[in-house]
């Protein structure tokens, strides 16, 4: 397959017992809608995340599966993925299986009846699966970072998202950038949208975050992404062919 509609890119480290049926739930989802693939990264796992992707590859035609030599973080094997990606859009999950693959569909009914300025539209997790401590962190990171971005995304740290893989790879790339999406595509001069989607509980492992390195790592990158958006500068252009001019 060489021009799919979509690709459906995952991170994953130490998600075996996850990765294998999340591949499932997607080919499930997807097959015989569109022409997508799907590009599992494995982060440098130290378990048996790598055999299960491999063992998926047997079931599922559609699955590439790269390999961090070094574990790297969630942005990078993001943009690993993207960056082999052979879709001109790219709908990401997290490789825990708590993005539900079911509302892949509904973001891109939503992309459909968008304007062509609208190049992300982001999930919205209305209601967590996830235990006390973890839903009052990232409502604390959500409103500060509302607030000094004026992003007008409710919840920029959901994992599932679509947005048009040329625009991303636009975008200025540091680690953990992939929660602030949204605020790097309105800066790069795209609208966006948030989604309501489902969120379920983790089927197994931990999660790779404690509460309190999320927020002093929000914390700093948040001051560099305003720094990013005050210094930010845009504007049309045209160009000449004798009297003639095109935008």
């Amino acid at each position: 397959m060489s021009h799919p509609e979509l690709s459906v890119v995952v991170p994953a480290f130490n998600e075996a017992g996850n990765v294998g049926h999340l591949v499932d739930e997607v080919a499930a989802v997807l097959r015989d809608r569109l022409a997508f693939e799907m590009v599992f990264v494995n982060d440098g796992s130290k378990d048996g995340t790598l055999a299960e992707l491999k063992a998926a590859q047997a079931r599922h035609p559609e699955l590439r599966v790269l390999e961090h030599l070094a574990q790297s973080g969630q942005s990078t094997a993001l943009r690993s993925g993207i960056k082999a990606a052979r879709g001109a859009w790219i709908a990401t999950l997290d490789g825990d299986g708590q993005n539900d693959p079911a509302d892949i569909p509904k973001l891109l009914a939503e992309r459909a009846k968008a304007p062509a300025e609208v190049k992300c539209f982001a999930g919205w997790r209305t209601t967590r699966r996830d235990d006390a401590g973890k839903r009052i962190s990232s409502t604390i990171a959500n409103a500060v970072r509302s607030r000094l971005l004026r992003d007008a995304t409710p919840d920029t740290g959901c994992g599932l998202k679509l947005f048009e893989r040329e625009a991303f790879l636009d975008l200025p790339y540091f680690d953990h950038m992939h929660r602030y999406i949204p605020a790097l595509m309105q800066r790069a001069g795209w609208r966006t949208v948030s989604v309501p989607v489902n969120h379920r509980p983790r089927g197994a492992g931990a999660s790779k975050y404690t509460n309190l390195g999320r927020l002093l790592v929000a914390f700093a990158d948040l001051q560099g992404v305003a720094w990013l958006i005050r210094r930010s500068k845009r504007t049309g252009v045209r160009e000449w062919r004798g009297d003639t001019a095109t935008n």
